[in-house]
């Protein structure tokens, strides 16, 4: 016994210095994002908060210390629109497809943004509009969540500490959760916040829910009148609801409805638009149903008449930076429309564009997992316009705004989640280092990168398809 007393001793004092209470990051600069850079500052974490933050900082005693000189500290990454943590809902490790594509590869199973999702139920015939069987409106992101999902590291190696994940399963795929990317043994212990919106997806897939008959809806106005629908029964079921509550005796109780229940609870709803014309329709049709609304895709918001649109309506967009590319190995024989080839060639100016215009934005994977081709990706954008700070905080602060999580995340202040990126050189250079990773106030090395050259094949037109 007396033996094993110094053992445990030991196990815990590398288990506090691991993951210590109190820590402070000190001679290093600071990337607050919400204010100015520090050059030479201190942060200090305790139980999982940023207690400060500045230059001249003194070190609480007991604090763990991390010397930062030489290193950048910046707040953890935010990726707004995601299946991160959901495993059924990633993409195979082989070459991505998608409708639009020209390579061969096979598509793997929808993202957002990406194809509409197949129902998780068995497809059967439909009773009625009622049976609603591309509705799954009452999942909640933050039920689903398995901390085993192999993304969680790859992601956070690249940076991201946050993710906004989406059960992105059917038309009216449920509603999305923030999530902070530690490690953990019960998914209760990642959720941020447990309900942000309702994630809808527009689509001329067509059939692919059944039930409407012979596959209705399969083409874009059977999709709207499908969604009109749905907030007609939703808007009924709630006066229903409250006219009971109100006087109960002698009236008959409507009966529950999930569906209605799920659509009814979303703070706000994300619509796919990638061509300017979708982007002016699904506004209309926010507008029309009641719904904040975030658009998502924006394939083609580098558009001269994009950003006015936009920012006529006020409302935030999310960017894909799963940017059009060409197939690696083209058929020299198929057709490329002008569209294409201006949407790979122009398409990465969108973020920068945007900027310019005072439009609300922020920047998404879209199913980009490996650390290697997230920072191309964000490259790409930088490079093609968007100024490095802005594209910090289009990942940072932007989508904390955006979600209403801005008093607890997104930026270096304190009383916020410590949630911080450690680098050595700026970050998405080409050769910069990710030293750590802070989720919670706990410490993680970023994972190995797999060999280059094992990622998704190419494609020409990922993204939303209308």
């Amino acid at each position: 016994m007396r033996k094993l007393v110094p053992a445990l001793l030991l196990l815990c004092a590398w288990a506090i210095a691991e993951n210590p209470r109190t820590l402070a990051i000190r001679n290093a600069k600071i990337v607050t994002v919400s204010g100015p850079v520090i050059d030479k500052g201190t942060v200090v974490v305790r139980n999982g908060l940023i207690e400060a933050v500045g230059e001249n900082l003194a070190v609480p005693a007991g604090a763990w210390v991390i010397d930062g000189e030489g290193m950048t500290v910046y707040p953890g990454l935010i990726d707004s629109l995601s299946t991160v943590g959901i495993p059924s809902l990633a993409p195979p490790p082989a070459g991505r497809g998608g409708r639009g594509q020209t390579t061969t590869t096979p598509a793997p199973p929808p993202s957002p943004a990406t194809a509409p999702a197949t129902a998780a139920a068995p497809v059967t015939p439909a009773k009625g509009p009622e049976d609603r069987p591309a509705t799954t409106s009452w999942i909640l992101a933050a039920n689903e969540i398995d901390p085993s999902d192999h993304r969680i590291e790859s992601v956070r190696s690249a940076g991201f500490t946050t993710t906004v994940t989406f059960p992105a399963r059917a038309i009216f795929g449920g509603q999305g959760s923030i999530i902070d990317l530690a490690s953990a043994e019960r998914a209760g212990e990642m959720v941020v916040v447990p309900a942000v919106g309702q994630y809808l997806a527009v689509s001329r897939g067509g059939g692919m829910f059944g039930g409407f008959g012979a596959g209705f809806p399969n083409a874009l106005m059977g999709y709207i009148a499908y969604i009109r629908q749905i907030y007609l029964d939703a808007e009924h079921y709630k006066l229903l609801k409250e006219a009971y509550a109100h006087s109960p005796r002698g009236m008959e109780r409507p009966p529950y409805d999930r569906a209605l229940e799920g659509v009814l609870e979303s703070k706000r709803i994300l619509l796919p638009a990638n061509r300017v014309v979708e982007m002016d329709r699904m506004l209309r049709f926010a507008a029309e149903l009641q719904q904040p609304v975030i658009l998502y895709g924006m394939r083609e918001a580098y558009r001269p008449e994009a950003a006015p649109l936009l920012k006529k309506y006020g409302s935030p967009v999310l960017v894909s930076m799963h940017w059009s590319e060409a197939p690696r190995d083209p058929d020299p024989e198929a057709y490329r429309t002008m569209r294409s080839l201006e949407n790979i060639d122009q398409g990465p100016a969108a973020p920068g564009l945007l900027q310019k215009a005072g439009v609300p934005f922020a920047l998404y994977s879209d199913g980009l997992d490996q650390p290697r081709e997230l920072q191309r990706a964000v490259k790409k954008a930088i490079d093609a316009g968007l100024a490095r700070q802005d594209a910090i905080r289009a990942l940072t602060l932007s989508p904390a705004e955006i979600y209403g999580v801005a008093d607890r995340m997104g930026s270096i202040e304190a009383g916020k989640i410590a949630n911080l990126v450690v680098t050595k050189g700026d970050l998405f250079d080409d050769h910069t280092q990710i030293e750590m990773i802070f989720v919670d106030g706990k410490q993680y090395k970023p994972a190995p990168e797999p060999p280059a050259g094992g990622g998704r094949g190419a494609t020409e037109e990922p993204g939303v398809s209308q």
